[in-house]
């Protein structure tokens, strides 16, 4: 079955509108999980980004599913040396376009001025569009991305990129960029180094029955071979969890 994006947009939408306990403040900072590594050791850090949504075991706070599903235990039992945090960074941020100025404020300078260095961020759906603005907005900031079955755009934007030939003969004309964000990040992505394995920071794991693997799989032709990563999968944190397993088999995180 065929999902539309607004459609499936709009139905986790209300759901918030409807479930109790949940909320689309953004007022006051954004509640975070803490997790530290084990053994303890610094200056690295995990920015997980959570998705519109989450799995049945963390509903009510979806940004706990990342330590629920077992993305921190896969972390700890490497022992790898990050710290990691996840912030309830819900979809009200992105509606009010606050997003990147509270992760910015909350999460990432404070970390920064405790000493963090290598920091990376890992986000699901949702996530993973939002690590895009994150690190359009800020690149100094990010050590590398991991975007696990992202959001990257409805169809509009998708089949222009695809009748031009795809992104390396795309060109997006003039257009506003606070109106028209899903241009904008594709422009972004065009211009990103993205044929030197050690200049791009990005890496996309996706499912091949994800219903927003069109986007995906365009990106996926543009970046080098070695930083994605596809399965068998649907878009759920069963699929995302493989994924990030495999991504931190392949020892991604780089600690320079």
């Amino acid at each position: 079955m065929k999902h539309s994006v607004k459609f499936v947009f709009g139905i986790l939408f209300c759901t918030y509108l409807i479930l109790p306990g949940c909320s689309l403040s953004t007022k006051g900072p954004v509640k975070t999980s803490w997790y530290e590594s084990i053994p303890e050791i610094k200056p690295n850090l995990i920015v997980f980004l959570r998705g519109m949504g989450g799995a049945s075991k963390c509903l009510f706070s979806p940004h706990d599913c990342f330590d629920k599903k077992g993305f921190v235990s896969a972390v700890r039992e490497r022992n790898l040396p990050f710290d990691m945090v996840a912030p309830d960074l819900h979809f009200g941020y992105y509606r009010d376009r606050t997003f990147v100025d509270r992760l910015k404020k909350d999460i990432i300078q404070p970390a920064q001025n405790k000493g963090y260095k290598n920091i990376w961020l890992v986000g699901v759906s949702m996530g993973g569009l939002g690590s895009l603005f994150y690190l359009k907005a800020h690149p100094d900031d990010i050590e590398g991305v991991v975007m696990l079955g992202p959001f990257l755009g409805d169809d509009d934007i998708l089949e222009q990129i695809i009748v031009a030939g795809g992104l390396d003969s795309w060109e997006p004309g003039a257009y506003d960029k606070e109106e028209q964000w899903q241009k904008d990040i594709w422009s972004f992505l065009k211009g990103y180094p993205h044929n030197d394995p050690q200049e791009s920071p990005l890496f996309l794991g996706l499912g091949k029955d994800d219903y927003y693997q069109k986007g995906q799989s365009l990106l996926a032709t543009y970046l080098p071979s070695d930083k994605v990563v596809k399965i068998n999968g649907k878009h759920r944190f069963s699929t995302f969890y493989k994924l990030w397993e495999l991504f931190l088999e392949k020892d991604i995180l780089r600690t320079n």
